[in-house]
């Protein structure tokens, strides 16, 4: 049975990529100050997947991303349909890793370079869950201030991921 925040995390998801269906190349590129562009949005994502569910398996997908859409590193505008491709294959593999977690083992550490890591594997499920909604709303306003109309509205259809009690 897929743990309920894996399911939170797919919804999540979804709702991400439902935020920006129709932005063109152009417009996903364009940076609106302070705020980074959409297509540098859906890349960070797909980085902080890679680092958290799929570099922790000894495998790393996406080694450019760190320079291009790290936190930290300087402001970029990668074209859009590399993200979405980099996003949807980090997130298949991400999957993987996902589908095998437990309540037990949400409270463990994974390990990076022999050291165990300071966040436990449900907080880092927490704190990416907790990231697609912060920059879902950004992305939504990056919108709403290049003058796109007919945006979706949220939360959209719960029904996939209904509330259910941790077994």
């Amino acid at each position: 049975m897929i743990h309920p925040l894996v399911t939170q995390l797919r919804f999540v998801r979804s709702e991400f990529a439902r935020c920006l269906e129709g932005v063109s190349t152009k417009d996903a590129r364009r940076r609106l100050l302070p705020m980074n562009c959409i297509s540098w949005i859906v890349g960070h994502l797909a980085y902080q997947e890679n680092l958290y569910w799929v570099r922790t398996q000894g495998r790393d997908l996406a080694p450019d991303l760190e320079h291009q859409v790290g936190w930290g590193q300087p402001a970029s505008t990668p074209p859009l349909n590399e993200m979405w491709e980099t996003w949807h294959t980090v997130t298949d593999a991400a999957d993987t890793y996902l589908d095998t977690l437990t309540t037990e083992r949400l409270q463990t550490h994974q390990t990076w370079g022999g050291a165990p890591l300071d966040e436990s594997i449900g907080t880092k499920l927490l704190r990416n869950i907790y990231h697609y909604w912060f920059h879902t709303g950004e992305a939504h306003a990056i919108r709403q201030l290049l003058g796109h109309t007919d945006l979706p509205e949220f939360v959209g259809d719960i029904s996939r991921a209904v509330y259910c009690p941790e077994a």
